[in-house]
């Protein structure tokens, strides 16, 4: 079942739940999908939206829930600083698994062997391969310095 075949699915049953929560978030989960959808049909009439793209869409909401958040959290608004975790809770469950601190260690290594990285000026190759391989399953704003200490070691 494709992505977006599960988070109307899913939406249908937090109706069906009346789970008010989780059903506003995959409201707005739903809504970004069908944004993204119709814009890119201004460009292409047979565009058909991937799981790779509504994993990027879902990463970008979960990365402005965590900046929402601890700008709630700075701003003392800890009642809405927690909606916010909540609704990174329920996108997070469409997300594959992100890897842990060790598998990010051994991801950043092999792509460093397989771009044939020996410098600083290879990061890119190393990030694009990264990203090809690994999109929603890693934070690439911390996997960033990792690649660089990799390289300049």
């Amino acid at each position: 079942m494709d992505m977006k075949t599960r988070i109307g699915s899913a939406l249908k049953e937090a109706m069906k739940a009346k789970d008010k929560d989780r059903l506003s978030t995959l409201r707005l989960v739903n809504a970004a999908i069908k944004d993204r959808e119709i814009a890119e049909r201004a460009t292409s009439e047979e565009f058909e939206i991937s799981d790779a793209d509504i994993v990027a869409i879902l990463g970008k909401m979960v990365k402005q829930r965590k900046e929402s958040a601890r700008a709630y959290e700075e701003g003392g608004r800890l009642e809405l600083a927690e909606k916010e975790h909540s609704e990174i809770a329920i996108i997070e469950d469409y997300l594959p698994k992100q890897l842990d601190d060790d598998e990010t260690a051994k991801a950043v290594d092999a792509a460093v062997t397989e771009v044939g990285a020996d410098s600083i000026r290879d990061m890119g190759k190393v990030m694009a391969a990264l990203k090809s391989k690994y999109t929603g399953q890693m934070d690439f704003g911390r996997v960033g310095p990792m690649v660089k200490d990799r390289l300049s070691a």
